[in-house]
């Protein structure tokens, strides 16, 4: 039996992108397509000391209390709501994340879901290919322009940073939201209302908590233009996906683009996949090449910083070194 701590990877990853634990540890892998823990995994629990997480799979209470010997939870991900941190913190589990890493590849999406909804690009692709292309019309295909346009940014983080720095060059007017003071050049900062009511285009950049769980809600939508264009790539549980679907269904917004949704995936016959004004996308944000194996490697850092006692390089619950039992 090897003396090597046991570390469950709720996923199967390229070799070379977890090549830094290769005999530091034990490793049993879930499937590379698990849409929850693999019951292979929950046999371990018991006697496994790390566990390396994707967003994808919940590790709640029943699963933290099967592991009495854990000592260590890195997620592959910036979000940790997948993660139930208040158990984990009660037992001195330290949780890690991967912030940084994916800020300007999910930056880059996010402004390509924006330019794909204004243009409709889409819609037009889909003309295109089954033959309603006849010729060129001054009036066919039409789309919103970006430069002197408005795009409100709802919460101003590094990504929504990297956003507002995309849009800047594109020559729009930034406004945004953010609950913490920020200090963003050529920016304006309004309440999330006055956002909502200026923005010819919505870009959703905030956590998944209490307070922005279905932040845009009938009410939000409400709020907004009649041709403003709603972008997430975020959070799918931010939105508020039945009010969603009506505000486009009514044409109370023009459009959405989500890189997420609630649920996530979307079932085949869900009726916001029926909707011409609405363009959804698997979760990609941060599905470049160099960005995934980035945030593998950072989560192999913090797995390997909590197995060897050491404090995580990023750590969301940092309280579980502060308090002494």
């Amino acid at each position: 039996m090897s003396t090597l701590p046991l570390v469950l990877m709720t996923h199967t990853l390229p070799a070379d992108w977890i090549v830094s634990l290769e005999g530091k540890c034990q490793i049993v892998k879930g499937p590379i397509d698990a849409t929850e823990m693999d019951i292979t995994l929950y046999e371990h629990l018991a006697e496994a000391q790390a566990l390396f997480t994707l967003l994808t799979i919940q590790i709640g209470k029943n699963e933290i209390d099967q592991a009495p010997n854990m000592r260590v939870i890195s997620n592959m991900a910036v979000g940790v709501d997948n993660i139930d941190i208040a158990t984990c913190t009660q037992r001195r589990i330290p949780v890690g994340n991967t912030p940084g890493v994916l800020t300007e590849g999910t930056a880059d999406l996010a402004m390509a879901l924006l330019l794909a909804a204004a243009r409709g690009l889409p819609q037009a692709s889909l003309d295109a290919r089954e033959g309603r292309w006849k010729t060129w019309s001054p009036t066919g295909w039409l789309g919103k322009d970006l430069n002197g346009a408005t795009i409100g940014i709802v919460g101003m983080g590094k990504i929504g940073g990297a956003v507002a720095k995309r849009a800047m060059g594109f020559g729009m007017r930034v406004v945004y939201y953010d609950p913490q003071t920020k200090d963003i050049s050529q920016a304006e900062s309004c309440s999330f209302e006055d956002v909502l009511k200026k923005s010819d285009f919505i870009s959703l950049h905030v956590p998944l908590n209490s307070q922005t769980h279905h932040l845009m809600n009938q009410q939000a939508f409400d709020l907004m233009r009649s041709d403003a264009i709603l972008v997430n790539a975020s959070r799918g549980s931010v939105v508020d996906t039945d009010a969603l679907y009506k505000a486009l269904l009514d044409k109370r917004i023009a459009g959405a683009a989500l890189d997420v949704t609630d649920p996530e995936p979307l079932p085949p016959d869900h009726p916001l996949l029926t909707l011409q004004n609405c363009l959804v996308v698997p979760h990609i944000g941060s599905a470049t090449r160099n960005t995934r194996r980035h945030m593998a490697e950072l989560a192999c850092e913090n797995l390997l910083a909590g197995l060897q006692g050491r404090r995580l390089p990023y750590c969301v619950n940092p309280e579980v070194y502060e308090r002494q039992s």
